[in-house]
């Protein structure tokens, strides 16, 4: 499928068809006044200067976008290829770098919490599911909440997933105090720590 012409596109073309009018104008300054024809020269340099300066700047913009859409796909991959216990040090280490204060609860008998993180006086406590292909169901949400039951009600609950939830866990989680993080979300958490730490 052919790449669909821009705005910019279409410039390029005109100043293309432009130039053999520029180039045939100094051919004629050049005959008739050789001061004009050096103004002129000088003109054009700079014109097509900062035009190949746009034009560059522009396609370093566009390479760090695509390079970023794609460093965020090999991030998923890579927390996606991690043990249950590496990605629960990771999620606490992404909260100690949001200003949290953090540990890691997980382990068999952690009651559904993997990781409690503090900050300002209010526990945070965090369940994180390192899924592949599933998709974290009400059910989750469900158990996550009942484990939380007696926490929250001066804390915050927080499901965490490289993937994504169903719509009943969404709605089942709109009116109660936990914050579901999908892989995109989790993204932009990373993201934020990443500027917050640079």
């Amino acid at each position: 499928m052919a790449r669909r012409k821009t705005f910019f596109d279409d410039l390029l073309d005109i100043l293309e068809k432009v130039s053999y009018l520029y180039v045939l104008y100094l051919i004629v300054q050049w005959f008739l006044d050789k001061a004009n024809f050096w103004r002129w020269v000088i003109y054009g340099v700079i014109f097509f200067a900062v035009l190949f300066a746009v034009i560059y700047l522009r396609k370093r913009v566009r390479m760090k976008r695509s390079a970023q859409w794609l460093s965020d796909r090999e991030l998923i991959q890579k927390l996606r290829g991690m043990r249950p216990w590496e990605f629960e040090n990771y999620i606490a280490d992404l909260f100690s770098k949001l200003g949290y204060k953090t540990e890691v609860t997980g382990g068999s008998h952690d009651g559904g919490v993997d990781v409690v993180a503090e900050k300002d006086g209010i526990k945070h406590y965090i369940q994180c599911k390192k899924f592949i292909t599933s998709i974290v169901t009400v059910h989750d949400v469900r158990d996550f909440y009942g484990a939380l039951a007696d926490h929250l009600i001066v804390g915050k609950g927080h499901f965490i997933t490289t993937n994504k939830f169903t719509f009943e866990a969404e709605k089942f989680a709109q009116d109660k105090p936990i914050e579901l993080v999908d892989s995109f979300k989790l993204i932009k958490y990373i993201r934020m720590a990443e500027e917050k730490n640079n």
